[in-house]
Formats: structure tokens, C-alpha cells, sequence
């Protein structure tokens, strides 16, 4: 009888054991952006993650540890057991489709490069972190100068201007309280650290960040850390903020001093000097410098398919339950694609027009990510606006693309096959 329960024990074990769990991300999924959390729960918990790219919106399939269950229960995310025969199945239809399995090994730590205190504006990444219960910590210049940035394999840059020019908030802003305290704290930093102006320190920290890229670390940036950050780069030596941020005149040979191989993204734009236009550059499209033609239903962008099998990065980047995914604008609502550097690969564009939405490329052994936009479930969010709920939008398709990214560090290198 002892015997009997025994085998009946272990045979028991054994179909626990062989069961796995499929977080699918299709449609059927109750909480998109939970999910994520769930997987990187379980890689905190020093668990391996498959990540099936292209199938079912790009699933993840886990052993069924440290109770992964009950925590998709208690976080209100959809998941199905898995068995022997299922796992086959779906490892036979990876295999003769646009399919592939990325394998999730290490938790990325991440780091969020932002202002200390409450914005007057939310940060799309951070709530995206907040909401699926993903760690992170905050850094700002500090941190940059002292390497502290060095110990994250992941990098955000919040709503950030590069060039020293206090978010081209000047024309609307300028007599309100948060930016003479910005203004204060800003130029208290910068001489806190031997620059004369606020500029000559925003652009020495993107070098900085630039150098962590290229030592292999995995930037991502939305909204004005995109464009801001590159035209920093490009005019690290030269004075493009007018004397009313840092007592001194726009040199006036500014256009032929701009050194684009300094960038890391784009080329040949012009960059916008007067203090009173709320733009960096042409890089910006659609330009704010124009009217907006477009209602919320008309704009919208569309995500490229790329090969799974011999294109996993990018296939990563893009993974979602839909291909075309509803428009946002924002400071930098997109890149015009007339001034992309020839490397960058284009992830998702508004087909027919000059406007690309979501790039990604590599500088030295890291990458970087750029998404235009400020908060793909607000689209035209403003200083001062409410933070947007994301318990109302569980399953966005735009926060989605900002969560492949978080997980893109966690993935096992692959030989390249082309």
C-alpha cells in the first residue's frame, strides 16, 4: 500500500514538474503590461524565461516556480498550463513559421535618468515600471558624474533637454515657479561639478551617457531625451542656447561648428536657436512649428515585421498584439526620416510620410532605443495634465513597446546570421 502511494506520489511530482506555463500576449491576454512583471519576477527570482517571438503577440513559457501561478492569479494575468504535448506543439509551429525563442536568463537593473522630485509632467516608462511591479532606480547628473550609471545595464532618459535650454519652456513657462526652482537647481549643479552653465554640463553628461552606450550599456528615450540628446552630441563644443538661458549669444557660426558624427541617430538637420519656438530642431515630425492635421483616430503608425529567425533584436523590439498601434504626440512626436543616419534601423513608421516613430541602433558594444512621443495612452499631454491611469489601459499596445525594451537586456546573446 506504502508502495502504491509512493508511485502515486511521484507520478504526481513528475506531470507538476513537466508542466510549464504560457503567459500568452494576444489578444486573449487580461493585463499586457502585468505580464511583463510576472517575467521579470521570475527572473529576479533566478529563473530562465523563453520568450517566443511572433507567437501569440510573443509569449512567455516558464516552469511552473516559486509560485507563478498564484502570482498571474493575484495580479489578474491570464496564463495556461502547459504539457508535455502542448510544448511540442507549439516548439513544431515556432520552428515552420516567423517564429523563434529568445532565451531570458539575467535581470537587467535598471536605472531611470530623471530630475529629483515630482514633474509637472508623468514619464511614460516610469509608470509603465511602476504599474507592472518592475524595480528601478532613479539618477541625475550626479550619478552620471560619479559612474554610477555604470553598475545598470538599462537606461531611461526621462522628459530631458541635452542642450541646456530648460525644455524650450522659456516662451510659456518662464515666470512660474517649478522653472525658476529648475532654472536654480540646474545652474547650483552645474557649478557644483566646474561648468560655467548649465549647457556645458548637459552636454559633457551626454558624453557620458554616450561612453555607457558604447561600454554596452541598453539606452532607451522618448519624447525630447531623443532628439535633445543627439543634438547635444553634435554641438558639444559649439553655443546653440540663447543668452536669455545662459547670459551669453548663440554663436553665430553655430550651423558650420555642428559635428554630426558626434550623434548617434541622426544627421544634416538644422537646429532651432530662438528661445520663443517650442522645437530643437527639424528633426522633430511632425514639426510644432505647424498645425496639426491630424485627429487622435487618424494618426497612427505601423510596426515593421522583421525575420524572427535572423533578425531577433528587432523582432523583440516589436513584439505586441497588433501591427498597427494608435499615434502620440509629444515635444518630439516623431523623427524625420530624411535625417536618419544610415545604420539606425526603423521599427515602426506612419507609412507614406516623411514621419519614422520608433528606431533602434547600436553605438560600440551597446544599443540604443529611440520612441517618439510622451505617453502613448494620452495623445496630446500637456504641463500640468493628470497622470495618466494605466489600471484603464492594461493592455496598450504603446506601453507594450516601451516593456519589450526593459526585457531586451535579459536576453541571451545570439550569433548574428547575417
Amino acid at each position: 500500500m506504502n508502495f502504491i502511494k509512493y508511485i502515486t506520489f511521484f507520478f504526481l511530482m513528475n506531470i507538476a514538474v513537466s508542466q510549464k506555463i504560457l503567459i500568452p500576449m494576444d489578444n486573449v491576454q487580461t493585463n499586457h503590461l502585468k505580464a511583463y512583471g510576472i517575467a521579470f519576477l521570475h527572473l529576479e527570482n533566478g529563473n530562465e524565461i523563453e520568450w517566443l517571438l511572433n507567437y501569440r503577440g510573443g509569449s512567455f513559457l516558464m516552469d511552473n516556480q516559486n509560485n507563478v501561478e498564484n502570482t498571474c492569479l493575484v495580479r489578474g494575468v491570464n496564463y495556461e498550463m502547459i504539457n508535455s504535448t502542448a510544448l511540442s506543439e507549439i516548439f513544431t509551429t515556432i520552428e515552420s513559421n516567423n517564429m523563434d525563442i529568445i532565451l531570458l536568463e539575467k535581470v537587467p537593473k535598471i536605472a531611470v535618468y530623471s530630475p529629483p522630485g515630482k514633474q509637472h509632467w508623468d514619464d511614460a516608462v516610469t509608470l509603465a515600471l511602476t504599474f507592472a511591479d518592475i524595480k528601478y532606480d532613479v539618477v541625475f547628473d550626479d550619478e552620471v558624474m560619479s559612474n554610477k550609471i555604470n553598475d545598470y545595464d538599462w537606461l531611461h532618459l526621462h522628459h530631458e533637454d541635452f542642450t541646456g535650454q530648460y525644455g524650450k519652456f522659456y516662451r510659456s513657462y518662464r515666470n512660474k515657479p517649478w522653472y525658476k526652482k529648475m532654472e536654480s537647481d540646474f545652474n547650483t549643479t552645474a557649478k557644483k561639478h566646474g561648468f560655467s552653465c548649465v549647457h556645458n554640463l548637459k552636454k559633457f553628461i551626454a558624453l557620458k551617457i554616450k561612453k555607457y552606450i558604447s561600454d554596452g550599456g541598453f539606452l532607451f528615450a522618448m519624447c525630447s531625451g531623443t532628439d535633445s540628446f543627439d543634438i547635444a552630441l553634435a554641438a558639444h563644443d559649439v553655443d546653440i542656447a540663447d543668452a536669455v538661458f545662459d547670459g551669453t549669444p548663440v554663436d553665430p557660426n553655430y550651423n558650420k561648428k555642428i559635428n554630426f558624427s558626434n550623434g548617434i541617430a541622426f544627421e544634416n538637420y538644422s537646429i532651432i536657436t530662438n528661445p520663443m519656438i517650442y522645437e530643437f530642431s527639424d528633426i522633430d515630425f511632425p514639426s510644432n512649428k505647424s498645425p496639426h492635421l491630424k485627429t487622435a483616430e487618424q494618426d497612427y503608425f505601423t510596426l515593421f515585421e522583421f525575420s524572427a529567425k535572423w533578425d531577433p533584436v528587432p523582432t523583440m523590439l516589436t513584439q505586441n498584439h497588433v501591427g498597427v498601434i494608435n499615434g502620440f504626440r509629444g515635444q518630439t512626436t516623431g523623427f524625420n526620416r530624411n535625417v536618419l543616419k544610415k545604420h539606425v534601423v526603423i521599427l515602426g513608421e506612419v507609412e507614406n510620410t516623411p514621419e519614422v516613430k520608433y528606431i533602434h541602433g547600436n553605438v560600440g558594444k551597446g544599443t540604443f532605443t529611440f520612441l517618439g512621443g510622451h505617453d502613448p495612452e494620452d495623445y496630446t499631454h500637456k504641463v500640468g495634465d493628470p497622470v495618466t491611469d494605466l489600471s484603464l489601459h492594461p493592455n496598450s499596445p504603446g506601453y507594450r513597446l516601451i516593456l519589450n525594451n526593459v526585457l531586451f537586456p535579459a536576453a541571451r546573446k545570439k550569433d548574428k546570421k547575417t
